[in-house]
């Protein structure tokens, strides 16, 4: 059935809500990426064949009758992704949340808790001799607050009845039959919505500019390419809810005049890539999209795009080049992609979690998304919590919200109880924060103040044992090699800055090396042509300001405190330990190892490539690494 007006909506969200009612139970097995990587696809298809095939149970929507209704969904990410396969079993309004399910449980679990009432305490999450049933309950859930993320792990992602019976384009609805384009882009305006790209330009005021344009031909664009490691914020959202994403790209197209629309998707999503063409497909059949949608003026064309895995193609000049099918370069500016960006016409860009903000919005008003997050920076923030940390997962938080709260009460501190050190924030165009930092807000602003931004939000968690050095030459190997080399700055300067840190981690630098290396940065900073150029040199910059002694450290002492830096190894053998058994001596490639039977061995450190061999082959655990 198309829908071809405001009635039609009305009576197909009814229908699907009365659908989604009709399910006495509904398994919903998560299929993110991170839970189809350690095998939930085997767990739906298995539990999808127990549900097929159990006597008096029927997976169809109807009417209830002497059969028991049984719903198998594929969800978007359900966030816990340390400790997936997720799978939750749904009767009504209470929710039994799985961690780390088998193909072995499934049986058990359609037993006991589908037919049956029974909870499977080994599955259940459980902390200091606690443990939670209903995912509300867990701290890491508990602790968050939802709107980007508000359906994921819900409902079924592919499925467009599910995503109306939650509520789905009500806030389309609104805006096309009570609201004016300029009273949209207004709401936006006024709520303070800020892009969740990185740079925390506001939304409204964007809209605004376009709106304004005398070109009537416009584009809506979305950022979907996500290139920072570590991060997988907007391939969550594209994967778990994607009609929301398309409803929000679908509310600004009619607030600033434009008819097409395209997201921009890194091609390693494949996952978000198929559920967006599904919820494409599926709503251009329901005429959801295309023309004059809901019998209004409004038209709609949706395209997706898939890059070609170059970082800097998140860069929004260089995003529209690339859709242009030229090679993505940023280029100089002004003009803003606001006067010329997509075939060189106005063009709204924004991320993926920017656009998944808005339905809310207009359905709530301004004034409730202002009463979240801080004055300065409304709303939620999603991150990626990753790194040294008990519970790596995705979450929101309201802007504002401390690094203590995010790392100890939602993360649920560092893994194996070790020392905090510090946060790399807003990947390699980010920076780190410390543990001075841990009681400040996280917003746009305020950590602008500590050398950082908030990016589009990667999180990665380190202990005491972790090099900064070598955080710093990681990140800057990932921007050099990413690196468009359109301008000179940018293309040379973070090649000669990665090899000062490579020379210092090798154990070579001398401290005219750091000197230089601060001058580099600084200038590539200042000079780069593009935003990524310009942020590239931040995590040298902040851990010099950080951690300057391990800097010093490393080109003075010729040491590596946390034992990362592989040159700076040396290979020692306690005689408290070793039996003399020669295993070392007899493995050791460049017979750097000497000693007699059944007496201590030593290693010639002039000789030994650190291979590791030594240690490896030991049974009396006598290697140490100093």
């Amino acid at each position: 059935m198309t829908i071809t007006n405001r009635a039609e909506l009305d009576k197909c969200r009814e229908s699907a809500e009365k659908q989604l009612n009709a399910y006495n139970c509904r398994i919903l097995v998560c299929s993110g990426t991170g839970c189809i990587a350690t095998g939930s696809e085997k767990i739906y298809k298995k539990m999808l064949g127990i549900a097929e095939g159990a006597p008096g149970v029927t997976i169809e929507f109807g009417p209830h009758d002497e059969k028991e209704h049984v719903g198998v969904k594929r969800t978007g990410c359900q966030g816990f992704c340390e400790f997936g396969p997720l799978v939750r079993i749904q009767k009504g309004d209470h929710v039994i949340q799985y961690i780390k399910v088998k193909e072995d449980d499934c049986e058990e679990i359609f037993e006991k808790s589908v037919v049956g009432d029974e909870v499977i305490e080994r599955l259940l999450y459980a902390k200091e001799g606690q443990s939670y049933v209903q995912p509300d309950e867990i701290p890491f859930i508990a602790k968050q607050t939802r709107i980007v993320l508000e359906n994921c792990g819900k409902f079924d992602a592919e499925s467009l009845d599910e995503y109306m019976a939650a509520g789905g384009f009500s806030a389309l609805e609104k805006a096309l039959f009570e609201m004016t384009p300029e009273q949209v882009v207004e709401e936006v305006d006024l709520s303070g919505l800020r892009g969740r790209g990185g740079g925390g330009f506001p939304a409204g005021k964007k809209w605004k500019q376009v709106a304004n344009q005398k070109v009537k031909e416009r584009y809506v664009v979305c950022n979907g390419d996500e290139g920072d490691p570590g991060a997988f914020m907007d391939g969550s959202v594209m994967e778990g809810d994607p009609f929301k994403l398309i409803e929000g790209m679908m509310i600004a197209a009619y607030a600033v005049g434009s008819s097409d629309g395209y997201i921009y998707v890194r091609a390693e999503y494949p996952n978000s890539v198929a559920r967006l063409h599904h919820a494409i497909d599926v709503m251009e059949e329901k005429n959801l999209l295309g023309e004059h949608i809901l019998g209004t003026d409004f038209c709609f064309h949706m395209h997706i795009n898939r890059g070609a895995g170059a970082f800097v193609c998140g860069e929004g000049s260089a995003l529209t080049a690339s859709i242009e099918g030229n090679r993505g370069m940023p280029r100089t500016k002004p003009p803003r992609t606001v006067d010329k960006g997509l075939w060189a016409k106005p063009t709204v860009l924004n991320n993926v979690e920017t656009y998944a903000n808005v339905p809310k919005i207009i359905l709530e008003g301004h004034e409730w998304f202002r009463t979240i997050g801080t004055e300065g920076s409304p709303g939620t923030k999603t991150f990626s919590l990753t790194g040294s940390i008990e519970n790596t997962g995705l979450i929101e938080v309201p802007m504002g919200t401390t690094l203590r709260e995010i790392i100890y009460d939602i993360g649920g501190g560092l893994k194996n109880g070790s020392e905090f050190k510090a946060v790399q924030i807003g990947g390699p165009s980010g920076g780190c924060l410390t543990e001075k930092h841990l009681d400040e807000p996280l917003d746009f602003d305020s950590v602008k103040k500590f050398g950082a931004i908030v990016g589009s939000g990667g999180l990665v968690v380190m202990n005491v044992d972790t090099c900064m050095v070598e955080v710093a030459r990681f990140f800057m190997s990932f921007t050099q090699r990413e690196s468009c080399g359109k301008c000179t700055p940018c293309r040379e300067g973070t090649k000669r800055m990665l090899e000062i840190l490579e020379k210092i981690v090798a154990g070579k630098g001398e401290m005219e090396d750091l000197e230089r290396l601060e001058e580099l940065a600084e200038m590539v900073k200042s000079m780069s042509l593009c935003g990524l150029g310009k942020s590239a040199p931040l995590p040298v910059l902040s851990t010099i300001r950080m951690f300057r002694d391990e800097y010093v450290e490393h080109i003075v002492d010729k040491k590596c405190v946390s034992h990362t830096c592989k040159a700076m190894q040396n290979y020692y053998i306690n005689p408290d330990k070793c039996k003399g058994c020669t295993k070392c001596a007899r493995n050791c490639p460049v017979s750097a190892i000497s000693g007699e039977k059944k007496a201590p061995h030593v290693i010639d450190n002039a000789k030994c490539i650190k291979c590791g061999s030594c240690k490896d082959n030991c049974s009396f655990d006598a290697i140490e690494i100093r």
